[in-house]
C-alpha cells in the first residue's frame, strides 16, 4: 500500500493551486512580501523553555526502513565515534508560508520578485532560527558532552560530534548493526527524541546512519573490446560529440554558447583522479579541464570508494563535455561513513556554490521515509529561493524504483516506487530513453557514419527517434549485465501535484507529482556512453582510457547507461541555456519547461515525444540483479506492472527529449537579461597559505562578451567557508582585492559574488584554499653501473595536518637520459609521520621492457627522434593525433598518467620516463597511442652524473607540490 500523500505538511507542496500563486503575486505586488534585497528582520526565538531531556517528544519516521529488526547484528560500541551529526530546525509556519509565496513570485514573470533571488545570509536572516535559539541548543549539545562543529549558514542546523553512548542518551534510542548479504550498516534501533522544549523546533537528527544513497549507472558488464564506430566491428558507442549532434547542441556551440562564465557543481561521496576526467576530455577531443574538488569539511578525510568513484567520474566527464566553458565544480564527502551525497549536495546549496546542482544518486521512496524527505525537500526549497536548479536522475529499475534494495521486503521492492530527489517538486527528474535496436545495428548507417578505415570519435550524423528506455531481461541476462535496467518513472508517494504539472496532454488526473519530468538517452546497449574511470574494481578494466578511450591493453573500452549521464548532460545544456540568456540561475525550472511544452508550436520543435514502450517490470519475470551479493527479483502482477509512453506527457519519459538549440531558442528571458554578462574570477598569493599568514585574493571582474568595452564597476561580496565577510569590496578599473587570514587548518572556500551595475549582470566564482597543509621532499642520491638499476629514498614530510596521495612527476634536464626509465609509487599521508616511497631509476637500453624496473608492464620508452606511429594492430591512421606531441605528454606527466592509488589497489606504480627539457616533440610515456620501437635502436646511459627531480603533488590540489634533486651518478 502506498503511503499517504503529505498534503498537510507545507513542505508537501509548491504551487499547489492556482489561487496560491494569485495571492502570492497579490502580496508581491502590495509590498508585503520581503523583497530579496532586504530580507526580514531577525526571526523571533521560538525555544521558549528551558532544554530539559527528562520530557521527550519523538519525531516520527526517523528510524530508517532499511534497519529491520531481523537484520540486526548487535549494539554498537558506546566508545565509538561519530562525527557531522547534525540537529536540522523546521521553519515556522509563518516562515514556511513566507518562504512558498516568495517562491511562487520569484517564479512568475509578472511578479516584481522575477528571478530576485536571496543570498544564503539573506535567507538566514528571513526564514533561520533566531540567534538566541541557536546559543540554546548549541549549549545545551555541550551539556551532552558533544563537540559543536559548526553552524550552517542557512542557520537551519548544527553540526556536532560526539560517542555513540552520547548520542544514544541524548536523543533517547540505541545505535545498533544491521547486517544484509555481506553489507553491515549502522543506525538507530527505533525513532530518535529530543527534549519537548524542542519539539516544535527541531526537524530531524540527521547522520545517525551510515546507510547512503547508491549511484544510477548501469555499467556494460562485460566491457566491451570491439572499438566504437569501429574500422573492425562498426559498433556504436556514444561520445559527448555525438550528444552534440543528437540534441542539437552543435547549433548553440555554433552561435557562440559553450556555457561560458556559468558554474555547475556535480555531487558525490568518493574522491576522484582528476587525470580521469582530463583524459576523458582529450579522448572526445576537448580542451582537458580539469574541475575543482571540494571537500566537505566534517566529513573526515578524502577517500576513493568504489563504485562512487565510476559515477562521479562519469557526471564531471559529461557535464564538463557537454558545457565546456563552463567552471565545474565537485562537492564530495569523505571517508566518515555516516556522510554521504546528500549532505554534499546540502553544502552546495548551503554556500551557493553554483547555480546548477547535479545529483546522479536517490533513494526510493519507500526507503526513504518521512523525517529524511521533508528535512531534505526543505533544503531544496532554499536552493529555489536561491535561484539554484537541481537536476537529478530519476532511477535506472523502471517503475520498481526499490528493486536492488535487499536491506527492504519483497513486497516493498517488487512494489511501484520512484525515486527521490527526482520526485521533489523543487528537481527537475531525468528518465530514461534508447535508440531502437536497428538504428545501431551495424547494417544501418542512418544515423552514423558507415564504418570505415579508421575510428571516428563524433559518428552520429542527426537525431536519433527514442523510445523509453527498457533493457530489462530475466534471470543470466547478458546484453547489459543487469536484470533491470529501465528508465526511472510513476507516481509519487510522498510530493503532492504541483500546479505547473498540468495542461499537458497525457498528464492523467490526480493529486501527486508526476516523474520523470524530461529523458534523456540512458541504454547501456541501444546505445552505450562511453567514459573514464580509475575504478577499476567498478569498470573491471586496468587502464581505462590510457589510450584515448581504450584500456593500457589497447582494446577494451569502458561504457555505460543509466540515468546518471542524463543528469550532467543536462546540466551542461542548462549552462548554455543560461549563458544565452545572461542568466546569473534559474531557479526551479520545471513551471517554464512544462509551460513551454502547453504550446503546441514549441512542444513540436523543442521536445521530441517519446511515444513507444515502457519502464514495466514484467509481472512474473524474474530478474538478476546486481547486488551485493547477487540477488533475483520476481515482479508481480499488482506490483510493478509500470508505465508506458504515449503522446504529451507520460510517466515512463516526462516531457520526452529534447532539441536544445530549439528549446534555447524559445526560453523565455528575465530582466536580467536586459544587462550584459559579466565573468568574476578569483586568483590567490597563493593557495595553500601558512597558518595564521595574509593570503591576498584578487576578484576580477570583466564583460563576458569581447563585444563590451566598458569596465564592470560595483561591489563585490565575499564569503569565507559560507560566512559573510565584513566588508564587500568596491572595484576599481575592474578588480578588487580581499585579505583571507586563518589558524584553522584545512579547506576554506572563498566565493565572491559581483553585484552587477546599469550594464551588467551579475557574476560570482570560488576559490578553494588550503591552509597550514603542505609537504617537503628528500630524495638521497643513486650510483649504478651503465645499463644497471638502483633506488632513491624519496621522504615526504608533512606539515600544518598535511593528509592526502602525493603523485609524482620526474623530470631531468640531461639529454643523455632520454632513454633512461622511472618507476615510483604514489603514497598516502595520513599522519604527522614522514612516508617514504622507492624511486627504481633504470639505465639500461630495454628498460622500456616490464622486466628492467618491474613487472607492470607499463613501462614505455622515450625516443628523441622519429614520429608517432599507429598501433601495428589498428589499420589505417589513429584518431588521436589532435594535439601536438609535446603538449599532450607534459599534460600527461602534470596529471600523473597511468597511476592508480594505493588506498583502493594496495599496491600502485606509477611509471614515468625522464625527459629532457627540450623544445622538441617527444613521444612515448604514456601518450595515446603507443610507439612502435621495432626500428629503434639505443644502448645503455653512458657514464657520468646527472641531475634528476622528483617532484610530487597532491592528487586533489595541484597548488599542495615540493620538489627534490638528486644525483644520479652512472659508472
Amino acid at each position: 500500500m502506498r503511503k499517504p500523500l503529505l498534503t498537510g505538511s507545507p513542505l508537501g507542496t509548491l504551487f499547489s493551486s492556482a489561487s496560491k500563486i494569485a495571492q502570492a503575486v497579490a502580496l508581491a505586488a502590495a509590498g508585503m512580501l520581503c523583497t530579496a534585497s532586504s530580507p526580514a528582520q531577525q526571526p523571533r526565538p521560538r525555544i521558549t523553555s528551558s532544554i530539559d531531556t527528562t520530557s521527550r517528544a519523538t519525531i516520527p519516521g526517523s528510524h530508517p526502513n532499511a534497519a529491520r529488526s531481523e537484520n540486526e547484528g548487535g549494539r554498537m560500541t558506546s566508545s565509538a565515534k561519530l562525527q557531522g551529526v547534525s540537529i536540522v530546525f523546521s521553519r515556522s509556519a509563518a516562515q514556511e508560508a513566507d518562504l512558498q509565496a516568495l517562491i511562487a513570485a520569484q517564479q512568475n514573470p509578472s511578479s516584481p520578485l522575477y528571478h530576485k533571488w536571496l543570498t544564503p545570509d539573506q535567507f538566514a536572516a528571513r526564514f533561520g532560527m533566531a540567534d538566541a535559539d541557536i546559543a540554546k541548543v548549541q549549549s545545551w549539545l555541550q551539556q551532552q558532552g558533544f563537540a559543536v562543529d559548526r553552524v550552517s549558514r542557512s542557520r537551519n542546523r548544527i553540526s556536532f560530534s560526539g560517542s555513540v553512548a552520547q548520542v544514544e542518551a541524548a536523543f533517547g534510542t540505541e545505535l545498533h548493526y544491521y547486517k544484509s548479504g555481506t553489507e553491515t550498516h549502522f543506525a538507530p534501533a527505533s525513532d530518535v527524541s529530543v527534549p519537548a522544549a524542542l519539539a516544535g523546533t527541531v526537524q530531524t537528527v540527521t547522520n545517525l546512519s551510515d546507510f547512503r544513497p547508491k549511484p544510477h549507472v548501469k555499467i556494460r558488464q562485460p566491457q566491451v573490446q570491439p572499438r566504437f564506430t569501429s574500422s573492425q566491428s562498426g559498433n556504436y558507442y556514444l561520445t559527448p560529440k555525438d550528444v552534440a549532434t543528437i540534441y542539437d547542441i552543435n547549433a548553440a556551440y555554433h552561435a557562440g554558447f559553450t556555457g561560458a562564465g556559468q558554474s555547475i557543481a556535480i555531487v558525490g561521496q568518493s574522491f576522484v583522479e582528476t587525470s580521469d576526467i582530463t583524459n576523458f576530455q582529450s579522448a572526445a577531443g576537448l580542451t582537458p579541464k580539469a574541475p575543482t574538488l571540494v571537500l566537505m569539511p566534517g566529513t573526515g578525510a578524502s577517500a576513493v570508494s568504489s563504485g562512487d568513484e565510476v559515477e562521479s567520474d562519469l557526471d564531471l566527464e559529461y557535464a564538463s563535455s557537454i558545457a565546456t566553458g563552463a567552471n565545474i565544480y565537485f562537492v564530495y564527502t569523505g571517508n566518515s561513513g555516516n556522510a554521504g551525497v546528500f549532505d554534499a549536495l546540502g553544502y552546495a546549496i548551503d554556500n551557493k556554490i553554483a547555480p546548477i546542482l547535479s545529483i546522479s544518486y536517490g533513494d526510493c521512496e519507500t526507503d526513504l521515509g518521512s523525517s529524511d524527505y521533508n528535512s531534505l525537500n526543505s533544503v531544496f526549497a532554499q536552493a529555489t529561493a536561491q535561484g539554484q536548479t537541481i537536476i537529478s536522475a530519476a532511477g535506472d529499475d523502471g517503475s520498481a524504483d526499490c528493486a536492488e534494495n535487499t536491506n527492504l521486503t519483497t513486497a516493498q521492492r517488487t512494489a511501484l516506487a520512484v525515486d527521490f530527489p527526482a520526485s521533489s517538486q523543487y528537481v527537475t527528474g531525468m528518465g530514461g530513453t534508447e535508440f531502437p535496436a536497428s538504428a545501431v545495428a551495424t547494417t544501418n548507417n542512418t544515423y552514423f557514419s558507415a564504418q570505415g578505415s579508421s575510428d571516428t570519435i563524433s559518428s552520429a550524423l542527426k537525431y536519433i527517434p527514442e523510445q523509453v528506455w527498457n533493457d530489462s531481461s530475466p534471470a543470466n541476462a547478458t546484453s547489459t549485465g543487469n536484470g533491470l535496467s529501465s528508465g526511472g518513472g510513476g507516481v509519487s508517494t510522498l510530493t503532492s501535484r504541483p500546479s505547473w504539472q498540468a495542461g499537458i496532454a497525457g498528464i492523467p488526473s490526480g493529486t501527486a507529482r508526476l516523474v520523470p519530468d524530461i529523458s534523456l538517452d540512458a541504454s547501456p546497449a541501444n546505445a552505450g556512453y562511453l567514459y573514464c574511470s580509475s575504478d577499476t574494481n567498478a569498470t573491471g578494466v586496468t587502464g581505462s582510457c590510457s589510450n584515448g578511450f581504450r584500456d593500457s591493453s589497447n582494446t577494451s573500452l569502458t561504457v555505460a547507461g543509466g540515468t546518471s549521464f542524463d543528469a550532467p548532460i543536462f546540466a551542461g545544456m542548462l549552462a548554455i541555456i543560461n549563458q544565452s540568456k545572461n542568466s546569473s540561475g534559474q531557479g526551479l525550472i520545471n513551471p517554464t519547461l512544462y509551460t513551454l511544452a502547453a504550446s503546441s508550436s514549441t512542444y513540436a520543435t523543442a521536445f521530441h515525444d517519446i511515444t513507444s514502450g515502457s519502464n514495466a517490470c514484467a509481472p512474473g519475470a524474474t530478474y538478476d540483479l546486481p547486488t551485493t551479493p547477487a540477488s533475483t527479483l520476481t515482479c508481480t502482477a499488482a506490483g510493478s506492472a509500470g508505465y508506458s509512453a504515449g503522446t504529451g506527457y507520460d510517466e515512463a519519459s516526462g516531457l520526452g527529449s529534447i532539441d536544445l538549440y530549439n528549446l534555447l531558442t524559445a526560453w523565455p528571458t528575465s530582466s536580467a537579461s536586459t544587462l550584459a554578462a559579466s565573468t568574476t574570477t578569483l586568483s590567490a598569493a597563493t593557495t595553500t597559505p601558512a597558518s595564521g599568514a595574509s593570503d591576498t585574493i584578487t576578484i576580477t571582474v570583466a564583460p563576458g562578451s569581447s563585444t563590451q568595452a566598458t569596465v564592470p564597476t560595483g561591489t563585490v561580496s565575499i564569503t569565507v567557508d559560507g560566512t559573510a565577510a565584513s566588508s564587500s569590496p568596491t572595484l576599481s578599473n575592474g578588480t578588487a582585492t580581499y585579505t583571507f587570514s586563518s589558524t584553522t587548518a584545512g579547506s576554506h572556500v572563498i566565493a565572491a559574488t559581483y553585484s552587477g551595475d546599469s550594464i551588467y549582470a551579475g557574476s560570482t566564482s570560488t576559490i578553494d584554499l588550503i591552509v597550514g597543509a603542505s609537504f617537503s621532499l628528500a630524495a638521497t642520491n643513486v650510483t649504478v653501473t651503465s645499463g644497471g638499476t638502483g633506488t632513491s629514498t624519496v621522504t615526504v614530510t608533512p606539515s600544518g595536518g598535511y593528509t592526502g596521495t602525493v603523485n609524482w612527476q620526474v623530470s631531468t634536464s640531461s639529454t643523455a637520459l632520454a632513454n633512461a626509465c622511472a618507476a615510483i609509487n604514489s603514497v598516502s599521508v595520513t599522519g604527522t609521520a614522514q612516508v617514504t616511497a622507492a624511486l627504481t631509476l633504470s639505465t639500461s637500453a630495454t628498460c622500456a621492457s616490464a622486466s628492467a624496473v618491474g613487472s607492470t608492464g607499463k613501462v614505455k620508452r622515450v625516443l628523441l627522434t622519429g614520429s608517432l606511429q599507429s598501433p601495428a594492430d589498428v589499420p589505417g591512421s589513429s584518431p588521436y593525433k589532435s594535439a601536438p606531441l609535446g603538449v599532450a605528454l607534459a599534460g600527461l606527466l602534470a596529471f600523473g598518467f597511468l597511476r592508480r592509488r594505493s588506498s583502493r589497489t594496495g599496491w600502485s606504480l606509477l611509471t614515468i620516463c625522464l625527459l629532457g627539457v627540450l623544445a622538441l616533440s617527444l613521444s612515448g610515456c604514456g601518450s595515446s597511442t603507443p610507439v612502435s620501437t621495432s626500428t629503434t635502436t639505443s644502448t645503455n646511459i653512458a657514464a657520468g652524473t646527472y641531475p634528476v627531480t622528483v617532484t610530487g603533488t597532491d592528487s586533489a590540489n595541484a597548488a599542495i607540490t615540493a620538489s627534490a634533486t638528486l644525483t644520479l651518478t652512472v659508472n
